[in-house]
């Protein structure tokens, strides 16, 4: 049992599921702040200071990678129910995040 769990495709699943999990935990976040756009302006300008800080660039970055992570392993989990099964899926799993990683870094770099 605890061969499979070190299997690369294992940890490409838990992998998504621990950034769907993430992703909807930041979601009820995300709705509330973007209500204070409608309701009290100034208090959602005096929130949006903070995105200046570099410990918020850094969530941000963790956040976008998190996004690109679930995304690039949706469409593997897509790939495995359609497509016939190969050998090389591991490396398509690696790949995903690789470019999840490309994708939140090129954000990071342009916020800073």
């Amino acid at each position: 049992m605890i061969v499979a769990r070190a299997h690369p495709l294992w940890l490409a699943y838990i992998l998504h599921r621990l950034s769907g999990l993430a992703l909807a935990l930041f979601l009820p976040l995300h709705f509330w702040v973007l209500s204070m756009a409608v309701t009290d302006a100034a208090r959602l300008d005096a929130f949006l200071t903070l995105t200046d800080m570099p410990l918020v660039k850094l969530a941000e970055f963790g956040l976008v990678f998190l996004l690109a992570v679930h995304v690039f392993g949706g469409l593997r989990l897509l790939a495995l129910e359609w497509l016939p099964w190969s050998a090389p899926q591991k490396t398509w799993a690696a790949a995903a995040v690789a470019g999840s990683f490309l994708v939140s870094t090129t954000f990071l770099l342009r916020a800073i």
